[in-house]
Formats: structure tokens, sequence, C-alpha cells
């Protein structure tokens, strides 16, 4: 995103000559072209704020996404097409940055632990089911979000792809940590420990995401699914899950 010093009823975009609204008819590159500084300023940050919250109003109004243009959220935030192409270069990567606004922040992990840092990284997934269960919002635009290929792959590469690479060293950490087995496939682990998180925040709407969910996850993954009986003998029993 772009600082620039326009503000919200800035209909040019507030810097240089005036622009009419045709002047942005061609979207440029917002990030390679833009010779304003990207340091922030409080009336950037108004504009940023304005066009954010417009994308929202108008979702909330029941627009579909495939309904909105820049030119009908730059009409609503009070701003001109410029300024919104200055900060992003499409619509796809302007939804994407409203729906981080509104998910629960990404979680802080040490990036020198294992099993601690996965434990925190799944956690944040099961926070972020229960905010989109509880956010209209948030549950009708990721459901809209699926059936438009090209926003879904801005939302993929530039938030999902790195949450998995972010967890995927986790359990690589743990495993050079000895407390995950080092000779099973990390990839095939990282999956065993996503799945089950993934399957109760998006494809079981109604499952429960209780507080020890994670917890429980990770203790059956360590312990086995196989029944006590065939625990090998010398071995400890696992405990109730």
């Amino acid at each position: 995103m772009q600082a620039a010093q326009d503000t919200p009823q800035d209909p040019a975009g507030g810097h240089g000559p005036a622009r009419s609204e045709g002047d942005a008819q061609d979207p440029p590159c917002a990030h390679s072209h833009d010779p304003e500084p990207r340091r922030g300023r409080p009336r950037s940050a108004a504009a940023e704020r304005a066009i954010l919250d417009a994308v929202v109003e108008l979702l909330e109004a029941g627009e579909p996404l495939a309904g909105l243009s820049i030119e009908r959220i730059a009409r609503t935030a009070g701003v001109g097409k410029a300024t919104i192409y200055r900060r992003w270069s499409d619509k796809e990567e302007l939804f994407v940055d409203v729906l981080r606004a509104f998910e629960p922040s990404e979680p802080v992990v040490s990036g020198t632990a294992g099993l601690d840092d996965l434990r925190l990284l799944l956690e944040s997934i099961r926070t972020r089911g229960l905010a989109q269960r509880s956010s209209v919002f948030l549950h009708n635009v990721f459901a809209q979000m699926k059936s438009h290929p090209k926003l879904w792959a801005e939302y993929h590469r530039t938030v999902i792809a790195p949450r998995r690479a972010t967890m995927l060293d986790a359990v690589r950490r743990a495993v050079d940590a000895g407390e995950l087995r080092g000779d099973l496939d990390t990839e095939l682990m990282n999956d065993l420990f996503l799945g089950p998180m993934l399957v109760r925040t998006l494809h079981r709407p109604d499952a429960p995401l209780p507080d020890d969910l994670v917890d429980r996850v990770i203790q059956v993954l360590l312990q086995g699914l196989a029944p006590k009986a065939q625990v090998g003998a010398g071995e400890p029993a696992p405990g109730p899950v």
C-alpha cells in the first residue's frame, strides 16, 4: 500500500495536478511507478481506511463481489480511482487487504521452537474459524471468494501459502528437536496437524471449536490412533483424549 497526502475527500487523489476519473481508467502499477514515499502519514491512513470501509459497506449492503468495481468503491469512499490504484494494483489485491483487516492478526511465533510454535499456528486457525462464524461479513466474503478464481488465487498466494510455509518450518524444527519422528515425510506430518483444524473450521461449520481443540489434536497425533492393546510391550499406554 502506498502513502500519500490525499484525503478521502480528495476526488483526484490529492497529489499533483488534478485528475479526472477518466485519468484512472487504465490502472498504473501501484508498487512500481509511484514516486511517493511509502512512509505512513495520518492523511494517507485516513484515505486507506475510507477505502477499506467502503468495500465493507458495499458488501454488507448485499453487493456481491462480482458487482463491485473500483469506480463504485472510489465513489463510496469519496476518493478518486487513482487514489485506490496508487495503493492496490487491482481489485483482488484490495479485497485481500480488506480480509486481512478483519481477520485476527497473524500469530507471533518464536521461529526457534517446534511444537510450541506449531501449537500457536494451529490455535490461530481455530480463532479464525471462530471469527468467521461470528462475522456474517467474513462468512459471506469467504463463501463468495471461492467462486472467484483470481481473487482466491491472490489470497492463496499472499496469505495461505506463507502460513503453510511457516507451519511446515515449525514441523521441521520439531523434528530437529526430537519432538516428532525424523523418519516421516514432514509435509505429510504438517497435513496431519493441519487437516483436522481445516475440517473443523471450514468444512464442518457446526462442529465445536473448544478451547482445548489444538492440544487434543496434537495429543492424538503424538499418541497415534492404534488401540491401546497394540501398544508395544513396555511402552506406556496413552491416556484418554
